[in-house]
């Protein structure tokens, strides 16, 4: 089998666990990692990702790193770097990004226009993924399929978010303050158009022609201090949140994805938050209801749970490769999966090598 060559951009908290996703992944050969940081280049990819050794060293040599001749690009920064990002796809690197683009606009406008523009240069392609936005909405439009008519498909997520150790992420969102000023309410809208890029996604994938997206969000505080031991919140300051986005069609909302977001579940109000990660509703003939459920390891710590950010990027691979250049919606990926055969083979091919305890005399 001819491997996809693929280089990985960044091993922070997504990077780190996508790196050990193409590790795992035989269908991939990892032939460069870029080091963000520069107390990271020149260390080898197995112990920037808990794994061992592999040989290859991470760089910050970008030149170095084109010129490697590789397929694909995961890209996993937390900040995007567009200048980066439009010379890998100038250069044909497919880029797989976890990154929404939203420190530079987003995927609109300009940005859009030099990415676009850029995968026309290089013949490449560009697809953005991860769990949500990615992965839950490839799973819902296509759950539409069953259906003869539909008038509405929502994605409501809950999750406690005290695992994701991100102060800054927070605090943007107005957690930890003692009111949701409009200058906060503005940057959480910022911050929350990841999820409206998961609604024009399965706008674009189930043919609507969206002539309005209205946001909405609202907070509730703590009922008592709460120290998280990255996070302190003092009672009566903000520490939950929901909001989202409605696509719609002629003032009918058509398209919605909301959230629901805690880092306590001592409120002042009778918020009630849903032990399922995911609920979907799809109104229409016949309604389907889905309730998603994620169950992880007791070996899992609080970072590991961005391994559902990672894996639909690593999955997505060859689905990207074989696509058309541009920047690809849900149509032109399809339904990416893991190569769980593959994996099976594998650990009885290392079962069998393993000598058998000898026979007690």
């Amino acid at each position: 089998m001819n491997k996809l060559r693929v280089i990985q951009w960044t091993t922070g908290k997504v990077g780190k666990l996508s790196l050990r996703g193409v590790l795992d992944d035989p269908r991939l050969e990892l032939v460069g990692v870029y080091a963000y940081s520069a107390d990271k280049a020149g260390t080898d990819a197995g112990a920037l990702c808990g794994r061992p050794d592999t040989g290859l060293l991470a760089t910050s040599d970008i030149d170095a790193l084109v010129a490697l001749d590789a397929d694909t690009v995961f890209y996993n920064p937390f900040m995007a770097d567009l200048d980066h990002v439009v010379r890998l796809l100038d250069s044909g690197l497919d880029v797989i990004s976890t990154n929404l683009f939203l420190n530079v606009g987003g995927i609109q406008g300009a940005t859009r226009e030099a990415l676009a523009a850029a995968c026309e240069r290089g013949n490449s392609s560009l697809y953005i993924t991860g769990i949500n936005p990615g992965w839950i909405n490839t799973m819902v439009t296509a759950m539409t399929a069953v259906c003869r008519d539909i008038q509405r498909v929502s994605i409501s997520e809950s999750a406690d978010v005290s695992v994701y150790e991100s102060a800054e992420t927070w605090q943007a969102l107005g957690f930890s303050l003692a009111e949701a000023t409009p200058e906060v309410i503005e940057m959480a809208k910022l911050w929350l158009s990841t999820f409206r890029d998961s609604v024009q996604r399965m706008a674009v994938a189930l043919d609507y022609e969206l002539d309005d997206l209205e946001f909405f969000i609202e907070h509730q505080t703590a009922s008592e201090d709460v120290d998280l031991g990255w996070l302190s919140l003092r009672k009566d300051t903000i520490a939950a949140l929901r909001g989202g986005w409605n696509g719609k069609v002629h003032g009918k909302a058509v398209v919605q994805t909301n959230v629901a977001w805690y880092l306590t579940e001592k409120l002042n109000g009778n918020w009630e938050f849903d032990d399922d990660h995911y609920h979907v509703v799809i109104e229409g003939e016949p309604e389907v209801h889905t309730r998603i459920r994620f169950v992880p390891p007791e070996s899992w710590g609080n970072h590991e749970w961005d391994t559902m950010t990672a894996m639909p990027a690593v999955s997505a691979a060859l689905d990207v490769a074989a696509a058309p250049a541009g920047i690809l919606t849900l149509k032109d990926v399809g339904l990416p999966c893991a190569p769980a055969g593959t994996w099976l083979t594998q650990r009885r091919s290392a079962e069998s090598r393993v000598p058998a305890a000898d026979p007690i005399r």
